[in-house]
């Protein structure tokens, strides 16, 4: 079954929120494994998506803690770390907006070499100003789904 991360800020706006819960509907809908940190903002909005569409969702925790809503929850106590695990348990990520620990988990994505799709998410650019090759960019969350699920391989299993 694929497995797809939807990571963002735990502090999020209300479009960013939207969209997440809307990224968690169809990655439920397609019948794929929602992965994200099992916490407020983003996370709990990819969680709610998802869950309203009957959808499995692992937490990785940071500490821990139960997340509430998820199906599953990853105790890691790894703090920041556990953003490795999140990447490396998963076939692709959804970037929805922009945080510190958003940032840190689309760059281990990279060079993990896991296809990252960014919603809204922070531009990546070099010192000259070009945008950094790797990360696609989206406008909606059926692009970044559809993107996501191409780019892991096509339909879910």
């Amino acid at each position: 079954m694929r497995q797809v991360a939807v990571c963002g800020p735990a502090e999020c706006s209300e479009d960013e929120r939207a969209a997440a819960h809307r990224v968690g509907e169809l990655l439920a809908d397609a019948r794929v494994v929602t992965v994200c940190g099992g916490g407020t903002g983003v996370m709990a909005a990819v969680t709610a998506g998802a869950r309203s569409r009957r959808g499995l969702v692992v937490a990785v925790r940071a500490d821990s803690s139960q997340a509430a809503e998820a199906s599953v929850t990853v105790a890691t106590n790894l703090g920041q770390a556990r953003n490795a695990v999140i990447v490396e348990s998963t076939d692709a990520v959804i970037v929805v907006g922009g945080s510190w620990g958003t940032l840190s988990e689309a760059a281990l994505a990279m060079r993990r070499g896991v296809p990252v799709i960014s919603l809204g998410g922070w531009r990546v650019v070099d010192a000259t100003g070009a945008p950094v090759p790797g990360i696609r960019y989206v406008e909606t969350p059926e692009e970044a789904v559809a993107l996501a699920l191409a780019s892991s391989g096509g339909a879910p299993d």
